[in-house]
């Protein structure tokens, strides 16, 4: 591979000159970060496409025997080459998605359980070996790719006109369940708790709308982006579909055998009063009932990478910090551990997915009792979205604050941790602050293109 440092480009300069490329990628820390958001990245063009559909897998097309990871470890090796020092921690490899019903190729789930409708993917990853890579603390640009030409044609590409399209505006948003509604499964979810099936579930429901004229990827993104920039964010363009993600949570990260996840658990509305919000951070931080979901969920992933880790690796260096974004307070925790020799990134996915934070305790019955009051596929919500390097290294987050666009509605999800102490109207609540940015961002587009 060769890296070449070019002039600094701000990433959605870039995007808007690949937008035309097809399978654009940006994998955006929009909230910048010394360890949790210092690396953006944006690749086109991909020389390869892994899918899993249907549970069966294939390569550019053409179906692949055996079991879907199996595959793509398989792949994966075909490509790999060792880390490069000093060089950006992803030089290439796989950009994607993993749906969360991905899940049903790693667990036994009873029925009822929505499966994604036919054809679509569980496992979406486009392979590229070019790419921009951005240091978005010190201002520096990297091209990367196979040989001279490639980068001469990332450098080229970044001269292309600059794409201009407007994000949707007018949108009248449709909530998959009344207030009733949900507050009446929330108060099932506390019954399977008195039952004693669970210890925790997250609920979710979906807010969509339909945008007259469709809607444009990058210009959807850029509005999400303004309103609730994100450290984990991200934007998957594939033909008119496409997936936007703000999303804070980090699911796995594996490098040179270490392994960090950092489960979101706990969350506050902000208020714009200074005081009035350090107080609600402060709530946050000292409440039982978030700490306790917290917890519960710190123990789950504690389980899960045990079964992958090496004994006595796992360790819990954070535990319910305060972290804060553009409308909510979150609890955040941090969970590593050290891989076990001769195991890689697909093996840990399998292992962990889907993330215990969008799932729940006990995790297999959690995600029964949540197919069964859901009653729909999550589809990419509350998967996973991120790379894989052909170095072995990986950095994946949780895609909650995620938006998708299937040609027709824009649709976006949102939940919470329903324990025994969770009250049913301020579960609700919950679920709206977590969507509002989402939502606000195009009333807030449209009023800066009135302005404009």
């Amino acid at each position: 591979m060769i890296i070449v440092e070019i002039p600094w480009i701000d990433p959605p300069q870039a995007a808007a000159a690949m937008a035309a490329q097809p399978r654009l990628a940006w994998l955006d820390s929009a909230m910048p970060h010394a360890s949790l958001g210092r690396w953006s990245y944006l690749a086109a063009s991909p020389f390869g496409q892994f899918r899993v559909t249907d549970g069966v897998a294939s390569w550019n097309g053409a179906a692949l025997d055996g079991k879907p990871m199996q595959a793509l470890r398989d792949l994966l090796w075909q490509h790999a080459r060792p880390p490069i020092a000093g060089a950006p921690p992803f030089t290439g490899g796989a950009i994607g998605s993993f749906s969360y019903e991905a899940g049903h190729l790693f667990e036994r789930l009873a029925p009822p359980v929505p499966a994604p409708p036919a054809g679509t993917p569980q496992v979406d990853l486009p392979f590229y070996d070019r790419l921009l890579a951005f240091d978005m603390l010190d201002k520096r640009t990297f091209a990367i790719a196979p040989d001279q030409a490639g980068i001469d044609q990332l450098v080229a590409g970044l001269a292309a006109p600059a794409h201009a399209a407007a994000a949707p505006a007018g949108l009248i948003w449709r909530d998959s369940r009344s207030r009733s509604d949900y507050e009446a499964e929330v108060a099932r979810v506390v019954a399977y708790i008195r039952d004693g099936d669970i210890f925790q579930a997250n609920l979710s429901h979906r807010f969509s709308a339909t945008p007259r004229g469709g809607a444009d990827p990058l210009a959807t993104y850029l509005a999400l982006r303004r309103s609730n920039p994100a450290p984990f964010a991200a934007l998957l363009v594939d033909g008119i579909n496409f997936i936007a993600s703000t999303s804070p949570e980090r699911f796995l990260r594996l490098d040179g055998g270490k392994v960090e996840a950092r489960p979101i658990k706990g969350t506050k509305r902000r208020t714009s009063h200074p005081t009035m919000d350090l107080a609600i951070a402060q709530s946050l931080a000292r409440s039982e009932k978030d700490r306790a979901e917290n917890i519960m969920i710190v123990d789950l992933l504690r389980n899960d990478l045990s079964r992958v880790c090496e004994a006595g690796s796992i360790e819990v260096p954070m535990l319910c910090g305060i972290e804060t974004y553009a409308s909510v307070h979150h609890l955040t925790s941090a969970v590593t551990g050290r891989l076990k020799p001769g195991l890689g990134v697909t093996e840990l996915i399998a292992a962990t997915f889907p993330g215990g934070s969008i799932t729940g305790a006990p995790k297999i019955r959690a995600m029964e009792i949540i197919g069964e009051l859901e009653r729909e596929p999550r589809g990419a919500y509350c998967g996973a979205i991120g790379w894989i390097g052909f170095d072995g290294a990986a950095d994946l987050n949780i895609a909650i604050r995620t938006l998708t666009y299937d040609g027709q509605d824009l649709s976006v999800r949102a939940g919470g941790a329903i324990t025994l102490l969770s009250d049913p109207f301020a579960e609700y609540d919950e679920t709206l602050a977590k969507a509002e940015r989402l939502v606000a961002a195009f009333e807030d587009a449209a009023r800066a293109e009135e302005a404009a």
